[in-house]
């Protein structure tokens, strides 16, 4: 009889449960449509420099002692490098200024329309090397450490690749494409016999958000679905809604591109696989992954959609350095660098990294 009661109160309880879940799910769920979106990139910082699509950050300290060698995070261009520094508690910059480094980071705005015509070598041989230098300025320090974050990755190869004798003596990456041939979604969207990436760039100038967007949910095409789904799900769970409304923020947040930079991207990487092949010219020199020698760092995601792993691992492979280190983490391309999988997994490992060798 007591056992029959027990089990009964169990599932009255368990009933009332839902219910007030319920309950919850259709208050909040109006709150949700009526509330603005969520505040982020807090950490004060100061930008130093700006240059049409280019903005470039100084964050400022928040312990006494600091590194003697300045981080330069490089983020892709498809979107805003926020995604490093999403809410307090939840931010990869606000943890390394923690840690006592000094951070400096190159994030992007829609390229202008005079801005269609920029590639590779404008990012490489222009953008990255201006950085560099006002960050050698303000830190007073010859040496930088140079961290790329997916796109932002394959440009700070390239740069690195060019200019082997420094300053960089660092090189940290992550989740960063290498071998184009294993993008194999993205490769057949793109194919050449049907995909005229000429006369796109050519009509548009500017590729626009909406396309870029689109290339990425191809790969994954019921992400947003599940994404609802799962919000839905936890409405009456305030934390997951914060965490879930920073990174819908973000993802809406995809960057237009330039049109030549996109044409390169296609036919230079999709199509030919320069960087594993070789033959990739910026600037009249070949860029030869081979040449990069200083300390390098790939982090990786083990579900990883946008960038599989047979993609990411050709960069330690091909590097010519003897320090060299792939880790593969726990996570996905975005929850690799933020979230509770990157508190736990990515940020101690890259702090013990870097820690020894920006002393």
């Amino acid at each position: 009889m007591a056992v029959a009661q027990a089990a009964e109160q169990g599932v009255a309880q368990r009933i009332k449960g839902e219910v007030e879940r319920a309950i919850q799910r259709s208050i909040k769920g109006l709150e949700y449509l009526a509330s603005p979106a969520p505040a982020v990139g807090l950490t004060p910082k100061d930008i130093i420099y700006r240059r049409g699509t280019l903005n470039l950050y100084h964050y400022r300290p928040l312990c006494d002692d600091v590194y003697r060698m300045p981080l330069l995070l490089v983020m892709a261009t498809t979107n805003k490098a926020y995604v490093f520094d999403l809410a307090p508690g939840q931010s990869l910059i606000e943890f390394l200024l923690r840690q006592g480094y000094d951070v400096f980071v190159i994030d992007w705005d829609p390229p202008r329309p005079d801005e269609k015509g920029l590639g590779f070598e404008d990012y490489v041989l222009d953008f990255i090397p201006s950085c560099i230098q006002r960050v050698q300025e303000r830190s007073e320090t010859d040496d930088v450490t140079l961290i790329g974050y997916c796109m932002g990755g394959v440009l700070s190869a390239m740069y690195a690749a060019l200019h082997a004798d420094g300053p960089v003596k660092n090189l940290a990456f992550f989740t960063t494409p290498t071998d184009w041939s294993q993008m194999k979604l993205m490769t057949n969207w793109t194919d050449r016999r049907y995909f005229d990436v000429d006369r796109l760039v050519d009509s548009l100038g500017i590729i626009p958000s909406d396309v870029v967007a689109a290339g990425f949910d191809m790969q994954r095409p019921t992400q947003r679905v599940v994404g609802n789904i799962r919000l839905w799900d936890n409405m009456w769970n305030d934390q997951f809604v914060k965490s879930y409304r920073m990174f819908e923020r973000w993802g809406n947040d995809t960057l237009p591109l330039a049109g030549e930079y996109f044409r390169q991207i296609v036919k230079e990487l999709l199509w030919d696989n320069k960087l594993v092949n070789g033959g990739l010219k910026l600037g009249g020199q070949v860029v030869d992954l081979r040449n990069i020698k200083v300390p390098v760092l790939h982090i990786t995601a083990e579900h990883d959609h946008l960038v599989p792993q047979d993609c990411a691992k050709a960069l330690i492979a091909n590097v010519g350095s003897d320090d060299k280190e792939e880790v593969m983490l726990k996570g996905g391309h975005v929850s690799l660098v933020a979230g509770p999988n990157a508190i736990k997994r990515m940020w101690p490992k890259l702090d013990q990294w870097l820690g020894a060798r920006c002393t």
